[in-house]
């Protein structure tokens, strides 16, 4: 056996034991950063999704767009107005960030996965009741609550809905819920795919973004922290030793392992198969935390 041989042989066998693992096991992946921008990077996505499904996974996707629909605002001339990181979303801006998450990104993830032979179907919050939100308001610097319009929080998940597609098919999600009077609502993806993950009773939920992973000290790019406990993480976000940006994904890392999700992970989604490499190789390549 030749040298190049060997090393592929090598790179199945390291698999193998993850493959074993997860197989027949539900993982949830937030989609989203720099791995929705590159065609190369959207379709190395697609097929990641595509092989763990084939080896037995059962992935569930869940996607933002807000680069997207940013875009969009500003074609249209209209305001685009954050306070706290999270969007103020008015009437006509709801209305767009719909057409946008659903109609355009949605379809175009979907799409990418179907071309793989893997059967994809995407769902909205308000498909079968999926979401359940209420409004969300934060606090302002005078303890006032800042109406951010249809901005929401979830309240419930129908899991039914997923499980009533069968395990042939791999839902794709988008991070729009709806309350019961059929009132529309943006929610943060990291939110959505963290409170899925666990209704879902998930193995692991993946978080993809444009770091490495977490830092024990942000300023150092050094520092990349392999492997930590959840307890780790709420001491970070008690210090706030992070940046901004991380700090929504760390409350859904907790927010999952504190529902009894076994493992949740921060990986960089500018890396080519990113998923494939954390999921089944020994070392990974961001960081893993456990509860």
């Amino acid at each position: 056996m030749t040298a190049k041989h060997q090393k592929r042989v090598e790179i199945l066998l390291e698999a193998l034991p993850y493959i074993k693992q997860f197989s027949g096991k539900t993982v949830v992946i937030k989609y989203g950063g720099s791995a929705m921008k590159s065609d190369e990077l959207k379709e190395g996505f697609a097929t990641d999704i595509a092989l763990c499904k084939y080896v037995g996974m059962n992935p569930v996707i869940v996607h933002g767009g807000g680069p997207d629909i940013s875009s969009y605002m500003e074609k249209l001339s209209m305001e685009v107005k954050f306070i706290q990181g999270l969007r103020v979303t008015d009437e006509a801006t709801m209305e767009l960030a719909k057409m946008v998450l659903l109609g355009k990104v949605n379809k175009e993830v979907v799409a990418l996965i179907n071309q793989h032979g893997v059967p994809a179907v995407g769902l909205g919050g308000d498909d079968g009741q999926l979401i359940m939100a209420e409004k969300r308001t934060v606090p302002g610097e005078a303890g006032e609550e800042i109406d951010l319009g249809q901005v929401g929080r979830i309240t419930d998940i129908n899991t039914g809905v997923l499980n009533s597609l069968g395990e042939d098919f791999i839902p794709v999600v988008a991070s729009v819920g709806a309350d019961e009077n059929g009132t529309s609502y943006n929610i943060n993806a990291d939110e959505v795919a963290s409170v899925l993950a666990v209704a879902l009773e998930a193995e692991k939920v993946i978080f993809l973004t444009d770091v490495e992973g977490l830092y024990a000290d942000v300023k150092k790019p050094d520092s990349l922290i392999s492997q930590c406990s959840l307890a780790d993480v709420d001491k970070i976000i008690e210090d706030a030793s992070v940046s901004k940006g991380m700090i929504p994904k760390l409350r859904a890392v907790s927010r999952a392992l504190t529902g009894g999700v076994n493992s949740a992970h921060i990986i960089d989604g500018r890396v080519p198969h990113a998923v494939l490499l954390e999921v089944f190789t020994r070392l990974g390549i961001g960081t893993k935390i456990e509860g």
